[in-house]
């Protein structure tokens, strides 16, 4: 049973890790700023959801089980808040943004 816990951890653990990757090698291969921004959101959604779905899986139910929930929740919050006022500055100060995608007036 102990083996059992210990793959499920290192796949979610492991998941995270390969998510991370690929969000940062995107953020560092896009040269537009609303891509970048998608790209780094992945680490923010699905690669913080499952490092702490393992982290929670390793601990077992517990207290610490229930805050480390909580950070996942607060961040799910915050991020996409923080994102969109972020992307919505660039949509609106960028004089070129016509270049890069569609823009209806």
């Amino acid at each position: 049973m102990e083996w059992l816990r210990f793959c499920v951890i290192a796949l979610f653990l492991t998941a995270s890790l390969g998510m991370a990757v690929i969000s940062v090698a995107g953020v560092f291969k896009f040269k537009f700023i609303l891509n970048r921004m998608h790209a780094a959101a992945i680490i923010d959604s699905f690669a913080l959801l499952l490092a702490m779905i393992g982290i929670a899986v390793a601990y077992g139910f517990s207290f610490a089980t229930v805050k480390v929930l909580l950070i996942v929740l607060l961040v799910w919050v915050a991020s996409p808040v923080s994102g969109h006022l972020i992307a919505r500055l660039e949509v609106t100060t960028d004089k070129h943004l016509s270049e890069e995608c569609e823009v209806r007036e």
